[in-house]
């Protein structure tokens, strides 16, 4: 494997020391590696990693912290009121969760916010949109029965910034105010 270096540091400039000519100072850069340096994976794709999950089922996946009692209370009553079954369900701490993190540009233990994954309608199979925090929760509440959707659209009003500073403190206490479970009960 070939290591590339952009073109704009193709010449490198370097100080050295006093006894070396100053003539010799510069260098053309180049080095090839037979693996990758220990600990360094190689880049995935993670939009064709994840295409597969809406190839069968394009309905939107909220993804959602497993073991948050107040998380688990959420998925329950989007699901009991989501009866025509529009949002799938998966957790953050899943392998499919942590693939579809980072798919959203998301590190795979980041448990810090709701996202809703869906596929754009209409377009390639790999172009998906993701919405997280606030966004999030008003996209899903567009998904469930009445009166939600019209509720999510008058929520649209308020600022961005206050409805993610709303949702950020509820999310930062989340655990002490209404606990976590061993296990994920979804």
């Amino acid at each position: 494997m070939a290591l590339m270096v952009p073109v704009k540091f193709a010449h490198l400039t370097v100080p050295l020391p006093a006894h070396v000519s100053p003539r010799r100072r510069r260098f053309n850069v180049s080095a090839t590696l037979s693996s990758p340096p220990r600990g360094v994976t190689t880049a995935v794709d993670w939009v064709k990693e994840t295409a597969s999950y809406f190839e069968q089922d394009s309905r939107p996946i909220m993804l959602f912290d497993g073991v948050c009692n107040l998380c688990n209370g959420g998925v329950k009553f989007v699901r009991d009121n989501d009866r025509r079954r529009n949002i799938r369900f998966e957790a953050l701490q899943s392998e499919a969760g942590k693939k579809l993190l980072q798919r959203s540009g998301r590190a795979p233990d980041d448990i810090s916010s709701v996202v809703l994954v869906k596929k754009k309608i209409g377009l390639l199979a790999f172009d998906f949109r993701s919405y997280i925090k606030s966004e999030a929760v008003l996209k899903i509440m567009e998904y469930i029965d009445l009166p939600f959707p019209q509720l999510a659209f008058f929520l649209q009003i308020v600022p961005l910034f206050v409805r993610d500073f709303v949702y950020e403190n509820i999310a930062d206490n989340r655990y002490n105010v209404f606990g976590r479970s061993d296990s994920c009960e979804i």
